[in-house]
């Protein structure tokens, strides 16, 4: 079967291997599409220190399911399913009080092991969810960004009527924004890039605000009677983002880092005590594939205009190789298989 093979940083290529055997208490899946993550361009760059070599990458995954074992009374071949790619372990600490996405042995598919985008994919089956058949297969795979942008914005306790700030407009910030809409809350993104600013305008997040451009402390005052955001959501990993969530936030507010920057940055910690702020950290996410699923069906958050576009399988490692120079062009790409 054919999959995207990467054996060293910047060696990427459709490759020749093994079907892949059911495994006991796994479903066998046959993959109609595969999402492209900033975390696989990350293991193209050689820049994720969490990926090994050689690796099969993707882990935002859907496909169909030939076969099952011979007991599964939840699932049947031909079912339409997304996969949840953290495998964790079930007996370490952060797993025994539910928190299974930060597992202290936690494998991600196309990190530490390798990840789904092949032709088929065996998968256990308490990770595999059922998809609903009116969502086409060529945004399906975007069930899995929203999640990890669901769990930074419940990770805050967000709540109606708070304003909240998302600072970077990528995939993730864009789905938190949108989410957020749907708690009754008010989001207010920022991010330099006027173009994406458009688009979560597009998306109905009424306030947008670039850093670059104006004052963005004075535009969030105003936006918010001067108190500031309630909750600030960092989505970007960069530097500057990060060191501004101070400034957004109001006395008594919440931060959530979901984006992953590239180096440690140092933060005004004598503000987090005189604003008495809740700093929480926001990883993967945990049981919210069917609410994720339920709001793309339900057309309640827009994924398909996040999609700049679709290729086949064979043009994945030459698109993942664009990414790489170009990522402005591109907010997610979908491999059809």
């Amino acid at each position: 079967m054919q999959a995207v093979y990467l054996q060293n940083p910047g060696d990427i290529k459709i490759a020749e291997i093994e079907k892949p055997q059911r495994g006991r208490d796994e479903l066998l899946i046959a993959v109609r599409s595969a999402g492209i993550c900033g975390s696989d361009i990350g293991a193209y760059r050689g820049t994720n220190p969490l990926v090994s070599y050689p690796r099969i990458i993707g882990h935002e995954i859907a496909g169909e399911i030939i076969e099952i074992p011979a007991d599964e009374t939840n699932f049947a071949v031909g079912d339409r399913v997304i996969l949840e790619p953290y495998v964790y372990c079930g007996h370490c600490y952060p797993c025994s009080i539910g928190h299974t996405n930060c597992c202290e042995n936690l494998t991600v598919l196309g990190v530490h092991i390798d990840g789904g985008m092949a032709q088929y994919f065996s998968h256990p089956r308490h990770l595999v969810h059922k998809a609903p058949d009116d969502i086409p297969w060529d945004i399906l795979p975007m069930a899995e960004p929203l999640v990890i942008s669901m769990h930074a914005v419940t990770q805050p306790k967000t709540q109606a009527g708070e304003h909240v700030v998302i600072t970077g407009c990528g995939p993730i910030g864009l789905l938190a924004a949108q989410y957020a809409l749907t708690l009754g809350a008010i989001p207010i993104v920022v991010d330099p890039v006027e173009e994406r600013l458009a688009l979560a305008r597009q998306l109905g997040i009424r306030h947008t605000v670039n850093p670059v451009a104006g004052d963005a402390v004075k535009e969030i005052q105003t936006i918010t009677n001067q108190r500031m955001a309630e909750v600030v959501i960092e989505a970007s990993g960069d530097a500057r983002a990060i060191r501004s969530t101070i400034d957004y936030v109001s006395y008594a507010g919440r931060i959530s880092f979901v984006g992953w920057p590239k180096n440690e940055i140092p933060l005004p910690t004598a503000l987090f005590t005189k604003k008495e702020l809740t700093i929480v950290g926001s990883r993967n996410s945990v049981g919210m594939f069917p609410e994720s699923l339920r709001l793309i069906a339900g057309k309640k958050v827009d994924v398909a205009a996040l999609v700049t576009k679709t290729v086949s399988v064979e043009e994945i490692p030459a698109t993942v190789k664009d990414i790489s120079e170009h990522p402005e062009r591109y907010l997610k790409v979908i491999g059809l298989f």
